[in-house]
């Protein structure tokens, strides 16, 4: 009877899979982890829409100059804006954001042309995508109120150029994808992606000197940039002011044939996923060797732990040697440090020419640092998977795991805050022994009270990553708001209490009240860890369930 059932039509099988997206959606919604993560990722979405909906002004405004000035001819300026927005900013944070794996889509009975709709349909979901389309709205508007003549043509133009740029993204995703199949690749991206974020550095120093040059070079690289699709737009609009039909024509064609080309392509990708194409990577089987006879360490910190929490910071280590991704995080914060300092650096003993001081540059810098490196601290879970059961079966209770996962994330933030005082030494000089002193005992303070309430994160709203990759990791939202939050509180006391030591006159004070603060913060941290061991066991199945599936 099986071959007597009509088989739906491409409509109905897209509007099946959203009904059952949304009904899992739904769904999923009753338990409360989730309900808290969609209430953080709205947070996030409302203050996007502030930051899109502040641009779109600027999109509007440059409409109604060129338009009004008889400068239409500018007007591919904004389309490039969009373009490159659109496509270079998904590929920035390809290797680091979540993405949605089509391929699961193949779970239902799709036709070829429901697949590929609905894959183009996603294009239209991402952040860049949302932009675009808001800046363009913003530029018709403009036009309406404007030139209402051109509004005809250029809400074509528009609905073209949209189509374009999503099947573009969707291309270059596609592609990204296969390219991130191999653990290499990602680690060789986020090389290349370093090595871009340190050279945008210097963009400034070129130009202070060889801006002229720069701007010559810009003119002669715009005729090459002609042909594309940004200029095609721009030129339509500008030929239809000036009545120039035959170049109207001659560009609207351009665009339908860039969109006929990259649709085909993507057909051609998605044929390929639709076929059963597999991007997954396996390991060369790698010879057993004997196990040589465990002698002692000799460590003294390891020594000096109980044996669960000894075994738990060399499985820690070992997990942190062999993330390429971890290891290179670590180089983040001395570049960082490095490069916020020097621009402001003048004579070791005056102010910095910008006007601030060592004694204000220093505890900011070092606060920013913390932030960083503690905010995996926040879901320490997170690599653990089915390897989590066996806390809950070995003979171990929950306090020497936070013992042992809090002591490799100190060692961390003390190596790279070490690193980080010595480059700042290097570029700026340190600041007087008073604040020096402060900052230090001020970290101490800050990290200690941090981690009783990371480890209380890391319990209440878990969310799995997959060790060795960056690509789809995304964290919780609940517990993401909760790191800014406290990263927030803990800014706010610490610069209440530097600039009391400003006002009183007092110079040691703040290192005073820091060094009190801290030892409440560090016996706080102690007396927390017996009742995250008795939560620990209440939340047992919530974390089975979710780092196991």
């Amino acid at each position: 009877m099986a071959d007597l059932i009509r088989v739906p039509g491409v409509a109905a099988q897209i509007r099946l899979v959203a009904g059952l997206r949304w009904r899992i959606l739904r769904n999923g919604l009753r338990r409360k982890s989730n309900r808290l993560d969609l209430i953080g990722m709205i947070l996030a979405g409302i203050f996007a829409a502030f930051l899109i909906f502040g641009v779109s002004t600027g999109f509007f405004a440059g409409t109604r100059y060129v338009l009004t000035k008889d400068h239409a001819s500018w007007i591919a300026f904004l389309f490039w804006a969009i373009f490159l927005c659109w496509q270079v900013f998904p590929v920035l944070v390809a290797g680091f954001g979540a993405a949605f794996e089509f391929r699961t889509l193949l779970r239902f009975p799709l036709s070829l042309r429901a697949f590929y709709l609905i894959g183009l349909a996603y294009g239209f979901a991402e952040l860049s995508a949302v932009a675009g389309t808001c800046w363009i709205v913003a530029m018709l508007l403009s036009a309406a109120l404007v030139r209402p003549s051109v509004l005809p043509l250029m809400t074509a133009i528009a609905g073209l150029f949209l189509l374009l740029n999503v099947t573009l993204e969707r291309l270059l995703a596609s592609w990204i994808e296969r390219l991130f199949a191999r653990r290499r690749t990602r680690e060789v991206f986020l090389g290349l992606f370093v090595l871009a974020m340190i050279c945008v550095q210097f963009i400034g120093p070129l130009l202070n000197r060889y801006g002229e040059a720069l701007r010559r070079f810009a003119s002669h690289l715009l005729i090459y940039l002609a042909p594309f699709p940004p200029s095609l737009a721009g030129r339509a609009i500008s030929d239809f002011l000036q009545e120039d039909w035959a170049g109207v024509l001659g560009s609207f064609a351009g665009l339908l044939g860039f969109a006929a080309a990259l649709s085909f392509l993507l057909w051609l990708r998605f044929s390929a996923q639709y076929r059963g194409e597999e991007l997954s990577e396996t390991s060369a089987p790698v010879p057993q060797r004997p196990r040589a006879r465990q002698e002692s360490s000799g460590a003294f910190v390891l020594d000096r732990l109980s044996p669960q929490a000894g075994a738990i910071v060399r499985k820690e280590l070992c997990y942190l040697l062999r993330n390429g991704f971890a290891l290179l995080s670590l180089l983040f914060p001395p570049v960082l440090v490095l490069l916020f300092s020097s621009p402001f650096a003048g004579s070791r003993r005056e102010p910095f020419r910008h006007g601030l001081s060592p004694a204000m540059l220093f505890p900011a810098m070092m606060a920013y640092i913390v932030f960083i490196l503690i905010t995996p601290a926040y879901n320490c879970f997170a690599f653990e998977s089915r390897g989590i059961q066996t806390y809950f079966t070995a003979p171990l209770r929950f306090r020497h795991v936070f013992l042992a996962k809090n002591l490799v994330l100190a060692l961390v933030l003390i190596f790279d805050l070490s690193l980080c005082i010595a480059v700042f030494a290097f570029s700026a000089g340190l600041p007087s022994l008073p604040q020096f002193i402060a900052t230090l005992v001020a970290i101490v303070f800050a990290v200690a009270g941090q981690f009783a309430i990371a480890n209380w994160s890391s319990l209440c709203f878990p969310r799995k990553l997959v060790f060795g990759q960056m690509r789809n990791q995304r964290q919780s939202g609940m517990a993401v708001l909760i790191a800014f939050g406290v990263q927030i509180v803990f800014a706010g006391v610490g610069a209440v209490i530097l600039f009391a030591g400003r006002w009183t006159q007092d110079a040691w004070l703040p290192a005073e009240v820091f060094a009190m603060l801290s030892v409440a913060a560090v016996l706080g941290y102690f007396a927390s860890l017996d009742s995250l061991s008795e939560l620990a066991e209440r939340k047992k199945e919530a974390l089975i369930e979710t780092l196991c599936r």
